[in-house]
């Protein structure tokens, strides 16, 4: 993982002298209102960590453990307020040293999505972006929709998104989820963006289960957020805590635990 991501840095920071400006998110779960110029490309790496509990082969004993998420988007200006956004997913599978590893939710595959601005930036009070996308993971397939909201003040922005989701298993199951995020952030520098960022999810089975599942949620997590951007090259970083369930202790099986990590490191092409 360490030289998956040194490699990706090295490879970024040797394009910097090139003029083209990225279109940076800094905030890591909350896309902005902005899109690229028509012709423009971008690419996106995002790493998801969260530590878990799980059960090492060698002991039988519950144990600290993480687990991962890689994204890769490419996206791409269609015209200047219409994006495309391509992904693709991969969710490492757990070594054969544990045992009741949990996973993120969905799999590995990959996504298609596209995002419209409804006007020039400042010609409405909230400056507003839709979001599409379609996800076929190999064992569901997700339909996305999103809001984009976004608003500043001088140096500072806050960026909400109304986000829900569709889900079909292919053994038949289905759910709804809700995922909104809401967070703020302040241009210190032109460089250096530092902001906090809320997000929640939760997941609404058709098939109500007898009782209550934790891993369904609702989970609310904030933390802070940095954004480091340097014209083609940009890197948002946040940790969060998990807000709800403080009390409880993190049991084998829970898919997420009281803190989960994200970065992404965004270039311009």
């Amino acid at each position: 993982m360490h030289r998956y991501l040194l490699a990706l840095g090295v490879a970024a920071a040797a394009t910097l002298a090139r003029s083209a400006v990225a279109n940076p998110r800094p905030l890591p779960f909350s896309y902005p209102y902005e899109t690229l110029a028509e012709g423009e490309t971008e690419i996106e790496q995002y790493v998801d960590v969260a530590p878990v509990r799980a059960i090492p082969v060698a002991t039988g004993q519950p144990a600290w453990t993480n687990i991962y998420r890689l994204q890769t988007e490419f996206e791409y200006g269609i015209t200047d307020r219409l994006e495309l956004g391509l992904y693709v997913q991969y969710v490492p599978s757990p070594s054969d040293a544990w045992s009741s590893v949990p996973s993120f939710s969905g799999g590995n595959g990959v996504k298609q999505r596209l995002r419209l601005r409804l006007a020039e930036e400042s010609e409405w009070p909230v400056d507003v972006s839709l979001y599409g996308e379609v996800c076929e993971l190999d064992n569901e397939i997700e339909l996305e929709a999103k809001i984009n909201l976004q608003k500043r003040f001088g140096k500072a922005r806050a960026i909400i998104n109304l986000w829900g989701e569709r889900e079909f298993y292919y053994d038949g199951r289905a759910d709804w989820v809700i995922h909104p995020t809401a967070g703020l952030t302040y241009e210190v520098t032109p460089s250096i963006h530092p902001g906090i960022e809320y997000w929640m999810r939760a997941e609404f089975p058709d098939q109500k289960p007898p009782q209550k599942v934790f891993n369904d949620g609702p989970h609310h997590f904030i933390g802070p957020a940095v954004m480091l951007s340097f014209g083609k090259l940009w890197w948002t970083t946040a940790v969060y805590w998990r807000a709800s369930d403080t009390q409880r202790t993190v049991a084998v099986g829970d898919n997420v635990g009281h803190i989960w990590a994200r970065t992404v490191i965004g270039l311009s092409l």
